[in-house]
C-alpha cells in the first residue's frame, strides 16, 4: 500500500499537531519501557486482528453469502485504528477528531482529521459530528465515525489540549526557527503573538502562540496562511519528537507519564502503548502523514465527499484485506 497521494497529503491544523505531539510523547515514553520487555510479549499487547473467518458454525460453510461476508471482513495483520479527540474549552465538546491508522506490518501511520462541522446522522437526527461526543462521549463518537467510514474504530484517545504547554515545558523547551516576523493581536481571545524571525528557545506558552499564528494585524504573513502555518506546525512537531529522544529527556519518562495521565484518557493499556511506542520509533516521523477528510462547506454543515472519502479510506485507513465499497460507508447527503 502506498503511503502518500498528492491529493490527500500535507494538510493539517493546529489541534492535530497539538494532539499528536502529546500522543507521540505518550507512545515514545511507553516505547522506552518496551525495550525492557521480552520480545515475545510485544505482539500480545494488542489484540489479534479481528478477522471474521476460521472455523464456521455448522451449516454456514457452504453459504456463499456468509463466506463473502467473512472474506469482506478479514483483517490485515498488525493494523489498528485509533480515534484521537481533543477538548480545550471546558464545555465538554470534542472540537478536534483525528482517526489514526497504524499499519505496523508495512511501517506507516496516517492521521485523517475529521472537521467538527461534518454532517452526521445519529439518534434519528442530523447533527454536526462533534455533537456525538457531547451526547454519548467517546463511545458514541467512535460509533458514528465507524458507521460513516465503514471501518472499525479499535481504540480511542481523549486529550486535554492544555497539556501542550506542559509537554513542551517538560522537555526543556524546543529550539526552533521562527520563519517570519509575527505581529498579531486578538483581544477577544486575549491573544498576542509578537516574535521576530529567527531561532529561539520556545517554552510552552510561546510555542503555542507560534504554532497558532496565521497572519499579522495588517494581513501580511505566510502569504498562504494555511499552508504556511501547516509547515510550521509539522516542523515543530518533528522538533518536539527529536527533543524528546535526546539523552537528557530519556530520564524524564516519569514526567511524561504524569502529563499523559493528567491530560489523556484512553482505553489503550500501558502494554498497548508500549507496543505502539516501539512501532512509532521504528517508523520515524517521515513515515507518518496527515490530511483532512474531504468535504465541502454548505451552512450549517461540511458535507463529506463520499467518492473521495472511499478512496481515502481504502488507501490509508482500511484495516480489512478487501477494499471497502460504497455500500459500506454511511455518509449523510
Amino acid at each position: 500500500m502506498p503511503r502518500s497521494h498528492p491529493r490527500y497529503r500535507k494538510r493539517s491544523n493546529l489541534p492535530l499537531v497539538i494532539i499528536l505531539a502529546i500522543l507521540t510523547v505518550a507512545v515514545i515514553c511507553a516505547g522506552f519501557r518496551s525495550f525492557f520487555r521480552a520480545p515475545e510479549q510485544k505482539q500480545d499487547d494488542l489484540p489479534p486482528a479481528q478477522t471474521v473467518g476460521g472455523s464456521s458454525p455448522e451449516g454456514e460453510a457452504d453459504d456463499p453469502e456468509a463466506e463473502a461476508l467473512r472474506s469482506h471482513r478479514e483483517r490485515k495483520p498488525d493494523f489498528y485504528t485509533i480515534l484521537v479527540s481533543g477538548v480545550d474549552d471546558g464545555n465538554g465538546g470534542s472540537d478536534t477528531n483525528i482517526l489514526l491508522a497504524v499499519d505496523a506490518a508495512t511501517g506507516y501511520a496516517y492521521g485523517v482529521s475529521i472537521p467538527r462541522d461534518s454532517k452526521a446522522f445519529f439518534n434519528g437526527k442530523n447533527h454536526k459530528i462533534n455533537a456525538a461526543y457531547n451526547t454519548g462521549g467517546m463511545e458514541l463518537l467512535a460509533e458514528v465515525v465507524s458507521d460513516q467510514l465503514g471501518i472499525p474504530v479499535d481504540y480511542t484517545v481523549l486529550v486535554d489540549l492544555r497539556g501542550f504547554e506542559a509537554l513542551v515545558n517538560a522537555i526543556g523547551g524546543v529550539e526552533f526557527y521562527i520563519p517570519i516576523d509575527m505581529d498579531y493581536d486578538d483581544p477577544y481571545q486575549d491573544l498576542s503573538i509578537h516574535f521576530t524571525k529567527g531561532t529561539r528557545l520556545l517554552y510552552g506558552a510561546d510555542a503555542l502562540k507560534v504554532v497558532r499564528f496565521r497572519h499579522n494585524n495588517d494581513g501580511t504573513g505566510y502569504g498562504s496562511e494555511d499552508v504556511g502555518r501547516m509547515q510550521t506546525q509539522q516542523k515543530f512537531l518533528k522538533a518536539v519528537a527529536k527533543k524528546t529522544l535526546t539523552p537528557a529527556n530519556v530520564t524524564k519518562v516519569n514526567d511524561f507519564v504524569k502529563i499523559f495521565h493528567q491530560y489523556v484518557e484512553t482505553d489503550l493499556t500501558v502494554n498497548n502503548l508500549a507496543w505502539l511506542g516501539a512501532q512509532f520509533l521504528a517508523m520515524g516521523p517521515d513515515n507518518i502523514d496527515f490530511c483532512t477528510l474531504p468535504g465541502e462547506w454548505k451552512s450549517p454543515y461540511i458535507y463529506v465527499d463520499p467518492e473521495e472519502t472511499l478512496a481515502l479510506v481504502n488507501q490509508f485507513l482500511n484495516p480489512y484485506v478487501e477494499d471497502r465499497v460504497p455500500e459500506d460507508l454511511k455518509i449523510p447527503s
